[in-house]
């Protein structure tokens, strides 16, 4: 009976460790987001963690008949791109993300944990611009 006991509480253990690991750890997807960042702070309680939210064109309705901007909510860990994202308020910028099945508190209150600046352009100066201007 002692041995029994042994395994099942050695495979509880092993199982209910695979679960934490899959819904907190595992990769789910990896991506690039792109848009105008519209704020990034550092917030907490208890975990002091970077927010920010990109503003992307285009419009998002969860409803039928109603708009939203689409918004891409996340998290920052690394205190290199958190340096990055707090000079580029305001400006276009490229950001490669992970996406996880659940979110911990010292990693943020998102799923979306931004890993790396690609780019970051000063909208202004893209030259894009479909508005007239005078010369």
């Amino acid at each position: 009976m002692k041995k029994f006991a042994w395994i099942f509480g050695t495979v509880l253990i092993v199982v209910l460790a695979g679960i934490f690991w899959y819904k907190f750890y595992f990769v789910f997807g990896e991506g690039v987001k792109a848009g105008s960042l519209n704020y990034f702070v550092k917030k907490g309680i208890v975990f002091k963690t970077y927010e920010g939210r990109v503003v992307q064109e285009g419009f998002q309705s969860p409803t039928a008949g109603g708009l939203q901007s689409n918004e891409f909510r996340f998290s920052v860990v690394d205190e290199e791109v958190a340096g990055k994202l707090e000079r580029a308020s305001g400006r276009f910028v490229e950001l490669r993300y992970k996406e996880y099945n659940g979110m911990l508190p010292w990693r943020g209150t998102s799923n979306f944990v931004v890993t790396e600046v690609l780019t970051i352009k000063d909208e202004a100066s893209s030259g894009d611009s479909a508005l007239p201007y005078d010369q």
